[in-house]
């Protein structure tokens, strides 16, 4: 269990620099396009796709698990010994997985927030500028703002019916 879990966690970590390496090129997946589709079936040189990068779940699997299979043809080969049991494999596919959406979120969460900044910035400038504009609003016609609610306070309020005399003279109480 011990070997799984460091496994698990290596993985992940290994499943984030995947992502990140085929986030900056995708010359391996360039090179097998290449080999295995025609010119007219060819990526677009402004394509950034690769083996993990911007792929479906399915695909993403698909490759994790070829590369962890040929990962284990190579080490039963050259060490005797049978580390590699299903559920170490299992462990290194899931971490894997995991730890390039994770890489994804992250990696999509910071270029977000830094579209975004200067628009915090000039929002931000923004209710500065109106919080200023209120405080001298607030200052300078302060004596302005008080005389009026000194005479509303003194003018004498017309003398209004009660709802009560008001129902009466509509005809609903008697």
């Amino acid at each position: 269990m011990t070997l799984e879990l460091i496994t698990f966690i290596a993985t992940l970590l290994f499943g984030a620099v995947i992502y990140w390496r085929e986030s900056q090129t995708n010359g391996v997946y360039r090179f097998f396009n290449k080999v295995m589709n025609s010119k007219e079936l060819q990526m677009k040189p402004d394509n950034k796709k690769g083996f993990i990068y911007q792929q479906n779940l399915l695909l993403r699997l698909v490759y994790i698990t070829v590369l962890f299979l040929v990962v284990i043809l190579i080490t039963r080969f050259l060490i005797p010994i049978d580390i590699a049991t299903i559920s170490l494999f299992a462990s290194m596919i899931f971490g894997t997985l995991i730890g390039t959406y994770c890489a994804g979120f992250i990696f999509k969460s910071t270029a977000i927030i830094e579209e975004s900044s200067d628009t915090f910035e000039e929002k931000f400038k923004d209710v500065v500028e109106k919080g200023k504009d209120f405080v001298e609003d607030l200052t300078t016609k302060e004596p302005e703002v008080i005389e009026r609610a000194q005479k509303e306070i003194e003018k004498p309020k017309a003398q209004e019916k009660s709802a009560r005399d008001r129902l009466k003279d509509k005809g609903f109480l008697k």
